[in-house]
């Protein structure tokens, strides 16, 4: 029992890091929605979409190890979350389909809808995509509407264990205020971690000044909504679990507790803002190059800390504004203890892959981005 405990809070972390990772990687989709704020001319534009376009598919790529992490580990979240709030995950997945498309076909000649209506769709997916998944995050401490019922598994004409308690199907996440505030606060964060990117890996004085300027609007935009969402998730009511019973309540400070109880994530989460912060005020006051890598850091263990919270420490981490116990926690919804081995053993090479993904980002990055490059490269986008 102590051993499916621990390996139930072992994927959970690493659900939670990869989950931070795809909030990193989200700056791609920050980069394209500052297109035309940047570039302000067809070569800087374009070396805005290359910086941006040699990234895109490490964020889908992410995306994609994220939902099928959790449908091997967490298989119930999987199948009432993206099977009951599938508007919302359809609306994602459509978002990064036009993502895709439009960066292989934008400067393909003869295309049938023209370059600039390519680069609407990678604004579009820019604006988008941050909102929807922030909003889809936030639903792991404001609740969804869903009910499970696990009898129904043995149903002949419908062994369909959870349902949508709405006809909106994971829509109704945008009419909640806090859903909303988390999601612009990772879009404007996405557009400060693009900003922060194009400052290092674009090698041009124009466009690393463009960026450094519009730092000074985005960065207290990110703040602005963050901070209202975190400050709001410390001092509400959370959905605790009973260690014994495992029945699920509301506890008032759940969250703020969480922090105070589990120190080790608390430190993590002060470590980040710190990092993101000094990231992103670097290059403001010393013309430094490097402030994506710390702020990037910073992302990560941000991330990580908000959904260490929404998990451990005997926290529904998708709880149920339909009925309160129907809620999923790390031990109500998590595969079998044979999965959850089996699963450890391969996760022991994530860190090659991780390694791997380094060397190649490295090479990708080992030479600035600039106008010439972009007047003679005849494969660039």
């Amino acid at each position: 029992m102590n051993d499916y405990i621990f390996l139930q809070h072992y994927w959970w972390f690493i659900i939670s890091l990869l989950g931070g990772l795809l909030v990193l990687l989200l700056f791609v989709q920050g980069g394209q929605s500052l297109l035309f704020t940047i570039g302000k001319t067809e070569n800087e534009q374009k070396m805005l979409i290359n910086s941006t376009g040699r990234k895109w598919e490490f964020t889908f790529t992410t995306l994609v190890t994220f939902g099928g992490a959790f449908f091997a580990s967490f298989p119930l979240f999987y199948s009432t979350s993206f099977g009951g709030a599938y508007w919302v995950w359809l609306l994602i997945l459509l978002c990064f389909v036009l993502q895709a498309v439009s960066y292989e076909f934008q400067s393909k000649k003869g295309n049938l809808l023209g370059k600039k209506t390519y680069q609407v769709f990678l604004i579009i997916n820019g604006i988008l995509g941050p909102v929807l998944l922030g909003a889809a995050v936030g639903t792991f401490f404001n609740g969804a509407e869903f009910i499970v019922n696990k009898a129904q598994l043995t149903h002949i004409g419908m062994p369909v264990i959870s349902r949508w308690a709405n006809s909106l199907h994971g829509l109704e996440a945008a009419l909640n205020i806090w859903n909303v505030c988390l999601g612009l606060g990772v879009f404007f964060l996405s557009r400060v971690l693009a900003l922060l990117y194009f400052i290092n890996n674009i090698n041009d004085d124009a466009v690393r000044e463009r960026c450094r300027k519009r730092l000074y609007i985005e960065a207290p935009l990110f703040l602005l909504f963050f901070l209202t969402f975190f400050i709001h998730t410390l001092i509400t009511k959370g959905f605790a679990v009973d260690p014994v019973t495992g029945e699920v309540f509301m506890e008032n400070y759940k969250y703020f507790y969480n922090f105070i109880q589990m120190p080790t994530v608390g430190i993590i989460l002060l470590a980040g803002v710190v990092l993101v912060l000094f990231g992103i005020i670097q290059p403001l006051i010393s013309k430094s190059t490097k402030g994506i890598w710390f702020s990037g850091a910073g992302t990560v263990l941000t991330v990580l800390a908000l959904l260490l919270c929404a998990g451990w420490n005997g926290t529904a981490y998708y709880p149920s504004s339909a009925d309160l116990q129907s809620s999923l926690t790390i031990s109500n919804s998590c595969s079998s203890l044979f999965t959850l081995k089996v699963m450890t053993y391969v996760s022991f090479f994530i860190p090659f892959v991780l390694a791997y993904i380094f060397y190649a980002w490295r090479s990708i990055d080992l030479h600035k981005i600039t106008k010439e490059e972009m007047e003679n490269d005849k494969h660039a986008y």
